[in-house]
């Protein structure tokens, strides 16, 4: 496995859960993330535009892609802030700068930089334990004095990140949710509470994914809201963790006389498995004495859940965590990841597909290269395109916008 993959025994996985404010259709809270595929370095922001909709998504989306690439163009964090703050209008009514936000910048040797600005502070959590942090108080001083606050502060510190590690920020929708109600938090959750919270999470599911985690936070938030989100409630988490791999094999090798190469490549990775495509499936079950079940056995299911897409059925053979059809199963998956609209009542292959990828971190995808005759026909759909196109596509979307580390061998 190390011939397809880095030999970095620690991933970092980066993920965040929101739930917008009641009523609005944008969130007004915005998390993006960019990874240096080459340089290995990680680079993820949460910011919080003030108010809440189409106007504080905008203002806070500006503010992520800026910090972000000051970040990435090495601007000092205190430069950074300067630039961000003192572009950043100012509300008149409330002195209250339209932003604020909470970025980490990790490095390829888990060293870790961090600025805060407005946000809550960040919860640093190692072998169940909160982490002190010493924080650089800078003082920002605008250009335009009659535009802001006198007295405006960001936070920097920096600290090496070990494996197990966890980095938990999140928008003072969480901090401050059930404020105003008679119940417990009627001053609002408060960030000991969260602290709180977040360790016994930990404690009950020691690898609670950053994903899991993140949303359980947001959860319960809502939940001291009464279910009713009355500000834009968003949490995000780093996680420094062993990887997890997938092996995706689609496709009949070029010679077959490679059949029994892919099938040994099959048997003797050890991470989750996926076959996409029947002729495939029947080369690794015929190599390995395995028994493939006719997809036709789970055509009930697949009716019976309501699944009105043209995604074939799956089928099922020992040794492998998915089997489905090919090329019509990964051009649903190629868009349904690039536009980010899965629906979680789906339950098609392609559904299932994409949970695999995204609760991966390394990647390899076996790409056999013999032509299909069925899938040059020029009256197939554009969409429709050969495997190994389509396979890159969905590299790239994993590379890019799911901070995979994606390898495709080709056979």
């Amino acid at each position: 496995m190390t011939d397809f993959f880095s030999k970095r025994s620690v991933f970092v996985e980066v993920d965040h859960f929101n739930i917008p404010k009641e009523g609005q259709i944008a969130a007004g809270d915005v998390f993006l993330s960019e990874m240096d595929i080459k340089g290995g370095r990680l680079t993820a922001v949460l910011s919080d535009g003030l108010g809440s909709g189409i106007k504080a998504n905008v203002l806070a989306s500006l503010t992520a892609k800026m910090i972000i690439k000051f970040v990435l163009f090495d601007i000092p964090p205190r430069r950074a802030t300067e630039l961000i703050v003192n572009s950043l209008p100012v509300c008149s009514e409330r002195s209250l700068s339209y932003a604020a936000f909470t970025l980490i910048d990790i490095d390829k040797d888990f060293s870790v930089k961090i600025i805060e600005y407005e946000n809550p502070p960040i919860i640093i959590i190692r072998d169940g334990n909160i982490v002190g942090l010493k924080k650089e108080k800078i003082l920002i001083e605008r250009k335009n004095k009659k535009t802001g606050p006198q007295n405006e502060t960001a936070f920097i510190s920096r600290f090496s990140a070990r494996f197990g590690d966890r980095i938990v920020f999140f928008s003072d929708g969480v901090t401050q949710s059930g404020m105003g109600f008679n119940g417990k938090y009627k001053n609002g959750f408060g960030i000991a509470n969260v602290k709180d919270f977040v360790k016994k999470t930990i404690s009950g599911q020691t690898d609670i994914s950053a994903r899991a985690l993140s949303q359980n936070v947001v959860e319960r938030a809502y939940l001291c809201d009464s279910g009713f989100a009355h500000d834009d409630i968003t949490c995000a988490v780093a996680y420094f963790r062993r990887p997890r791999d997938l092996l995706v094999v689609s496709g009949p090798p070029y010679n077959p006389e490679k059949d029994a190469e892919v099938a040994a490549i099959f048997t003797d990775f050890t991470g989750k498995k996926i076959i996409s495509g029947g002729t495939t499936a029947q080369i690794i079950a015929r190599a390995l004495n395995k028994k493939l079940s006719p997809a036709a056995q789970n055509l009930h299911n697949h009716v019976k859940n309501g699944n009105n897409n043209p995604i074939p059925p799956e089928s099922i053979m020992d040794g492998a965590d998915l089997v489905c059809e090919g090329i019509v199963t990964l051009g649903a998956v190629s868009e349904m990841l690039l536009n980010m609209n899965r629906d979680r009542k789906d339950v098609s292959a392609a559904s299932k597909m994409i949970d695999l990828f995204i609760n991966s971190d390394r990647i390899l995808f076996i790409a056999g290269t013999r032509i299909n005759e069925f899938h040059q026909d020029p009256t197939m759909p554009v969409e429709l395109e050969i495997r190994r196109n389509v396979i890159k596509k969905i590299a790239s979307v994993l590379e890019v916008n799911y901070l995979k580390e994606v390898s495709i061998r080709y056979i």
